[in-house]
């Protein structure tokens, strides 16, 4: 629980900075969590390294083997590519057990994970090193950079409350207003952990208006706009193939099967209008179904709030030039990425001259000491895409998916629906117990991939249902950086947000199923199309 002190003023955006919140607690289950976590990596690692390998590796069958894993065996022994798997399996897990548990910082994780890769013989030295260099990171840099260009214009903050200000006196107005603050912003931020930071101070300073407070003063209107600001952030990045480091990884994995393009626009017309759809969706059963407001809290109660937050709008002054520049730029980047199919520019590069031109003297628009680069994050990342580089040296995710096809008795024969469903299911689910987005797109983009391939489908057609669930991460709290970091708030429990956000996940997942039968059909992108987009 949060204390406030007795001078403390609601209403000052600045109390609400990342920095500056207090630390909450961790509660008695995560408490014994972090103590167990290392000891259950430690034996998890040895126990799947050197101890006891699971039967199917040990019955692995070459015959049944496709992609990476069939062409590791043109050059490695069966039984090395079974030790190496072995091996590879006892890595994951145990980075898998040490980022659940938060036993150590997540950052620190990856720094061992790519330690153990190497020692391993998974990854030669390049190859592990070189995952700091992969173009998602790149990416990730230059979101950061424009990230910080909105935050010393001002820029998303003036947008933010002018929004509000206009659609703010009622509730379901903020709550709306949100939606479409979230939405813009996802077009052009490629990070949603700055996403949430911009947006935290403005929709905080709104809860404590309708009277909401952390702690022992928690009221419907400041779970709401938490937990939906939460989804809307998360939805919002899945709206777009920009939004997070994670979509656009597993669009270089899918594109890299097919030997082909997927652009911009492809994802934005397959996967937008679900999302806003969704974010309504949210917002209906926030305010009306799990959290209803009670008729005070619809209005805000704090005298002069929206007064307040006038007043801080005033003092942005009036439009400047140089956030007249930095609404171009933004533009510009956006109207290149939609138009990418026809210029061929990828994202990452059009992120990297966006970043160029901010940064130039005189006419520039941030400096480098402006910029604010979360490199705990890139470490981070850079571990994640190791281990991702470790299944494609190894072969594990073709060879546990073979092997599970095998086990449930899916071939050839199987329905494609059956096999949609099961691989979607499982990819919306595993966002239950994954501190990683980029992680789950390393490990189930490539199961997808290999599913396809192995029982003679479009790549297309399971990969970017797949790769279209990576977003929905926002039930717990260690399931992205932005949930870890809203739950700091106080302003929702875990079940508040467990009982919001697996209705969410499951509508999610629901709305890719009917998304299949219907407007991916539309697309090309299940069988069966008729627009051939794909």
């Amino acid at each position: 629980m949060t204390t406030q002190r007795s001078d403390f003023d609601p209403l000052e955006m600045d109390h609400y900075r990342i920095d500056r919140l207090p630390k909450r607690s961790r509660s008695g289950v995560e408490l014994w969590l972090a103590r167990l976590g290392i000891p259950l990596a430690v034996l998890a690692f040895i126990m799947l390294g050197y101890v006891w390998a699971p039967d199917f590796l040990l019955s692995l069958d070459p015959a049944s083997l496709s992609g990476s894993a069939a062409a590791r065996l043109a050059d490695t022994a069966l039984a090395d590519l079974i030790r190496q798997n072995q091996l590879m399996l006892a890595v994951f897990a145990a980075a898998m057990i040490l980022w659940t548990t938060a036993a150590l910082p997540n950052y620190l994780v990856s720094l061992i994970v790519i330690f153990a890769l190497i020692a391993t013989g998974i990854l030669s030295e390049r190859e592990a090193y070189a995952q700091l260099g992969h173009p998602v990171m790149w990416l990730n840099i230059m979101s950061f950079i424009l990230a910080s260009m909105l935050v010393k214009t001002g820029l998303a903050r003036r947008f933010a409350v002018w929004l509000v200000l206009r659609f703010g006196h009622k509730a379901s107005g903020v709550f709306l207003s949100f939606i479409v603050i979230n939405t813009v912003m996802s077009a052009f931020i490629s990070a949603t952990t700055a996403k949430a930071a911009i947006l935290l101070p403005v929709f905080m300073v709104i809860a404590a208006m309708y009277g909401a407070r952390p702690g022992d003063g928690k009221n419907n209107f400041g779970r709401n706009i938490v937990l939906q600001n939460l989804l809307c952030i998360n939805l919002g990045a899945g709206a777009f193939m920009t939004g997070s480091g994670a979509n656009l990884l597993a669009v270089a994995l899918i594109t890299g099967a097919i030997s082909g393009s997927i652009y911009f626009s492809d994802w934005m017309i397959a996967m937008l209008p679900t999302m806003i759809g969704l974010m309504l969706l949210g917002y209906i059963l926030g305010a009306r179904v799990f959290f209803p407001l009670a008729e005070e809290e619809r209005i805000p109660q704090v005298e002069g709030g929206l007064q307040r937050l006038q007043a801080e709008y005033e003092k942005m002054g009036p439009l400047s030039w140089t956030e007249v520049r930095a609404a171009v730029l933004f533009l510009a980047i956006l109207v290149l990425w939609i138009t990418d199919r026809w210029h061929g520019v990828s994202a990452t590069a059009v992120a990297l001259l966006g970043g160029i031109v901010a940064l130039l003297p005189r006419i520039g628009i941030v400096e480098w000491n402006d910029v604010d680069i979360p490199w705990h994050l890139m470490l981070f990342s850079a571990g994640a895409y190791c281990l991702g580089a470790g299944f494609a040296q190894t072969g594990l995710p073709e060879i546990s998916v073979s092997a599970f096809f095998s086990y449930a008795g899916i071939d050839s024969d199987t329905p494609f629906w059956t096999v949609y469903l099961l691989l979607t299911g499982i990819m919306a689910l595993s966002a239950l117990v994954s501190q990683a987005k980029t992680m789950r797109a390393m490990l189930f983009v490539p199961i997808a991939i290999g599913a396809a391939e192995t029982l003679g489908y479009s790549v297309i057609s399971l990969a970017l249902p797949v790769a279209f669930l990576i977003e929905h991460v926002y039930v717990l709290p260690f399931n992205s950086k932005p949930a870890a970091l809203l739950y700091e708030t106080d302003h929702y429990s875990l079940g508040d947000g467990f009982r919001y956000g697996i209705t969410m996940m499951l509508a999610g997942w629901i709305s890719i199923v009917v998304l299949g039968e219907t407007w991916f059909r539309f697309l090309g992108i299940t069988p069966d199309g008729v627009f051939g987009l794909f």
